[in-house]
């Protein structure tokens, strides 16, 4: 992909302060509903900007939200110098950025590292959020067979003695876990945000402290609406990971992704089908009322009572419940919505439902 040379939009970087002390940075783009981002250690505010691995993130949610995201305490233009990189100082953390940004109900959205994060968030404070969203997530970061912890030390022992050289070689390791179907130009731009991102000694003791992390008692404990996206072939975080947060939160929906990427990548085919499955989970939040456009205005009311419950999150079976029809009816009503508005394949039912979120 070559390199965007375009201006980035509008962000505000603000900070704050958790409960230690400890100063945090925060950036607000976008419009929309409010969207919290509890992302991985991989992140700097400003760089990400710039960056052929995250600016499509930031560009796509910035369309249909409010997009909140902070650097986290050791990284990007928060304060680095930190002792504590513990679960609680990191829920401590999520809390102060939303008090700061103002943020009385959002949806939050739980990136890799960043899940357990939200998960406990999502526990704590209930009538805070909206909805949530678990992204490349798990609730035990690893698994307690020999195989996983020594490999697990392994990793650690690469950051401690390959992280902060100039060669990227051990570096590069990181990147072919998370990016493999990368060019050479984002890979690049990963080896350097991981450089750029934090420094060894961070990145060692946060690493390590995060790997201790297991909110698996909790997860069932998940009140909010819960949509859970992972690539079928991830590597940094298996796919089962995310199987197992679906099948424990209650009502939770699982969609899984054709990729191998831990971060989608803005040229295959999942990105797309993964913003419209964001923007679709997210059209409750929305304030109501938009005059429909004249594709929406073909709907008949049965079919846009039947689109707006599945934006809500209910399957066919429940749409058939609360409208007292038969789970066919809702079939037929759904085929002839995808027809009126021109959608096909995996992704119509989200694509759907994209259009009633950006025109109705």
């Amino acid at each position: 992909m070559p390199r965007s040379t375009a201006e980035p939009p509008p962000q505000d970087v603000r900070f704050c302060r958790s409960a230690d002390g400890t100063r945090l940075a925060y950036a607000v783009h976008g419009a929309g509903p409010p969207l919290l981002l509890a992302s991985c250690w991989l992140s700097h505010l400003e760089f990400d900007w710039q960056s052929p691995v995250w600016r499509h993130f930031l560009h796509d949610l910035g369309r249909f939200a409010t997009v909140v995201r902070y650097d986290e305490r050791g990284y990007g233009l928060s304060d680095w110098d930190v002792s504590d990189y513990g679960l609680d100082a990191r829920i401590a953390d999520l809390e102060a950025v939303a008090d700061a940004a103002g943020l009385e109900r959002f949806a939050l959205l739980g990136m890799s590292q960043g899940g357990p994060v939200a998960i406990s968030y999502a526990t704590r404070h209930p009538a805070r959020l909206t909805r949530l969203v678990l992204y490349g997530t798990y609730a035990v970061a690893v698994d307690r067979d020999a195989d996983a912890v020594e490999l697990e030390q392994t990793f650690q022992q690469m950051i401690k003695v390959g992280f902060g050289r100039k060669d990227s070689t051990f570096r590069r390791v990181f990147t072919s876990l998370m990016i493999p179907g990368a060019s050479e130009e984002q890979a690049g731009w990963l080896d350097a945000l991981q450089a750029r991102a934090t420094c060894t000694e961070n990145a060692v003791r946060s690493r390590a402290e995060r790997m201790h992390v297991d909110v698996s008692e909790i997860v069932p404990d998940v009140a909010a609406p819960t949509l859970v996206v992972h690539a079928r072939g991830d590597r940094m975080v298996g796919f089962a990971r995310g199987r197992e947060l679906a099948a424990r939160i209650p009502g939770a929906r699982l969609v899984m992704l054709d990729s191998d990427n831990h971060i989608t990548l803005a040229d295959e085919p999942a990105w797309p089908e993964f913003v419209d499955e964001l923007a679709a989970f997210l059209i409750a939040d929305r304030v109501a009322g938009r005059t429909p456009d004249a594709t929406l205005r073909s709907l008949t009311e049965r079919e846009l009572e039947v689109l707006r419950l599945i934006g809500r999150g209910s399957d066919n079976q429940q749409v058939a419940r609360q409208l007292t029809l038969s789970v066919r009816t809702v079939e037929r009503h759904l085929t002839s919505v995808y027809a009126k508005l021109g959608v096909s394949g995996r992704s119509a039912r989200a694509a759907a439902v994209a259009r009633l979120l950006t025109h109705g």
